[in-house]
Formats: structure tokens, C-alpha cells, sequence
């Protein structure tokens, strides 16, 4: 990893821990009411995640989803350099604490293979790139499950993770689309991304 992009993840880390516990709900709250940028099909499954180190919370947009005619999943987290495994959840459920110390669903839960994949990260630019937490969980996951079926990629991030331009490498995977409290990205129909505000 060069040392460009560790310092890149440091300062935007910086940013989301410097916001305010109620930037964040209300954050989280403005992201459940927008709602996903396209209509789900029926039975979709969306995979989400357990908010960890400042991280936007998805859940208010999973209880959302979970109203429609919706199955969420939680990441599991195998071993390094292993695609994530995802298991069916609701809401409601009680989750227990998986290898790296992250909320999961039970080994006794369905495993699925997501139509769509909300991914955390620490930064963002705006041609879909992301840099995560240097583990590689997530580009792993991507090019693993992309063999086999299509999925959407949709990051979920603060507007204050923006940043110029992410030193992407060949193995990085490029997001379909960002989600933040004040914009929507898309990524999927020219080089540049589509901004909607609001």
C-alpha cells in the first residue's frame, strides 16, 4: 500500500470522527428517507453491514428496506484475503461478535449471495473508488462474487469522506454508486459522476 493512500485514509478518518453524534443520526435518518437511487425488484437481497469506527449507520436504511419485499444480510468475516460470507438478517435479530470483534449473524443463518452490497469505507473520489481499511475484504468480495452474478456496489459514506482522487490500484473495484447525508452518486454511465443533491 503506498503511503499516499494511507495518509489519504488518515485525514479523511480524521473528518468522520470529527462530526458530531448528531450530524451522524441525522445523517443516517437523511439516508433511510432517500432511500435506495432505483426501484428494488421483488425478493432482492441487499447485504449491509455493522457499523464500526464512526461509520454511517445503514440500519435506519435497512429497517427501511426490510418494510418492502426486501432480504438483508450481514458480512462475515472468514479469513484475510477470503470473500466475505453473507447470512440473512433482520433488524431484530441478535447478532454475536464475529473474529474481528464486528457484529454478525449466526453461523446458523441462511448464507446468500447479495443483488447489492452497502459498503462502508474511509474515503471516496468521484469516479467510484473507495478506499477502505487496507484489508481488502471488500474488492475481494466484489471480484469473487462478480463471476458469477452481477452486483451492485453502493458505498455509504459522510460528505466530509470526499476526497479528490483515490490512488486506485488493478485489484481495487470501483463502486456503482455513493451514497452521503447530501448527495448521490452515480457511477455507472459516464467517467464522471452523476450528482443528485438533496
Amino acid at each position: 500500500m503506498s503511503a499516499s493512500k494511507a495518509e489519504l485514509r488518515a485525514k479523511a478518518l480524521a473528518k468522520r470522527d470529527a462530526l458530531s453524534d448528531k450530524k451522524r443520526i441525522a445523517a443516517a435518518a437523511k439516508l433511510a428517507r432517500r432511500g435506495l437511487p432505483f426501484e428494488l425488484l421483488p425478493g432482492s437481497i441487499v447485504s449491509g453491514y455493522s457499523p464500526i469506527r464512526n461509520e454511517i449507520d445503514p440500519m435506519p436504511l435497512l429497517k427501511k428496506l426490510a418494510e418492502q419485499d426486501v432480504k438483508l444480510a450481514l458480512p462475515c468475516v472468514s479469513a484475510r484475503g477470503q470473500s466475505l460470507i453473507f447470512r440473512i438478517f433482520h433488524p431484530n435479530d441478535r447478532l454475536m461478535l464475529g473474529p474481528l470483534g464486528i457484529p454478525e449473524p449466526s453461523p446458523a443463518a441462511a448464507e446468500v449471495i447479495p443483488d447489492i452490497m452497502l459498503t462502508p469505507l474511509a474515503a471516496f473520489d468521484r469516479l467510484g473508488h473507495r478506499i477502505g481499511y487496507g484489508a481488502g475484504h471488500y474488492d475481494f468480495t466484489f471480484a469473487h462474487l462478480r463471476k458469477t452474478k452481477h452486483i451492485i456496489g453502493i458505498g455509504l459514506a459522510f460528505a466530509a469522506q470526499e476526497i479528490e482522487a483515490v490512488p486506485a490500484l488493478s485489484h481495487d473495484v470501483a463502486l456503482d454508486y455513493v451514497l452521503t447525508e447530501s448527495d448521490v452518486f452515480d457511477f455507472r454511465s459516464s467517467e464522471v459522476a452523476h450528482s443528485l443533491r438533496g
